[in-house]
């Protein structure tokens, strides 16, 4: 199997991205998954076309993308992506879309296809704070979930995809009382162990994955 990981570049005043810093402590192959990494832009737009041309040069069967969540405390496997890009703040371009489409012939919103519950489950066995989340913003997150996820149901440009967010590391959080965060490694072991939940379970497992609010 072929996986490409997709990690976005430092975003605002930040000099770091702990998406990207962790894709890149990922080795080369996990279990029996050959891993492709890529970096994308903070940038509406700018970061799908990346993507696709990434799809397209390395062809993998599997595309997981990855952000940060400022002010979760765990590893989040994203369930859902929806159709609006609605940007409280600007990309790294100063792009600020408010109530637009991503694409305007596109469904209204698309689930991951990736076994989501299995791979919480991986993440949780090496003690690693994981859950599923119901959503992923209306940012440049949700943008790239809900773009690669439409051209994967419109095109078959691979057989699945979703989106993870990881919460911030220590050295972003010095000025930030009481705002979680977890180290470096940890995101790495759990973004591994999430990669092989998907290589072992062509379908997902049947257990309670929902949330109350």
């Amino acid at each position: 199997m072929k996986l490409l990981i997709t990690g976005f570049d430092p975003f605002g005043n930040d000099s770091i991205n702990p998406a990207w810093e962790a894709v890149k402590l990922l080795p080369l192959k996990i279990e029996g998954v050959e891993i492709i990494k890529l970096q994308i832009p903070t940038v509406f737009k700018e970061s799908i076309d990346i993507l696709l041309k990434g799809i397209k040069e390395h062809k993998p069967e599997v595309v997981i993308c990855v952000g940060q969540a400022g002010g979760r405390y765990d590893i989040s496997i994203e369930r859902v992506a929806i159709n609006v890009d609605d940007a409280r703040i600007k990309d790294n371009k100063g792009n600020q879309p408010i109530d637009e489409p991503v694409y305007s012939d596109g469904e209204n919103a698309y689930f991951s296809t990736l076994p989501i519950k299995a791979m919480v489950e991986e993440i949780k066995k090496l003690n690693i704070p994981a859950s599923i989340s119901n959503t992923a913003g209306t940012f440049v997150c949700n943008h790239i979930m809900y773009g690669l996820l439409y051209h994967i149901n419109k095109f078959s440009l691979a057989k699945k995809g979703g989106f993870i967010h990881v919460p911030f590391i220590p050295q972003q959080v010095l000025d930030k009382k009481n705002m979680p965060s977890m180290n470096l490694k940890s995101i790495a072991r759990g973004l591994e162990a999430s990669i092989k939940g998907i290589y072992e379970n062509n379908e997902d497992l049947k257990i309670s994955g929902g949330k109350e609010f």
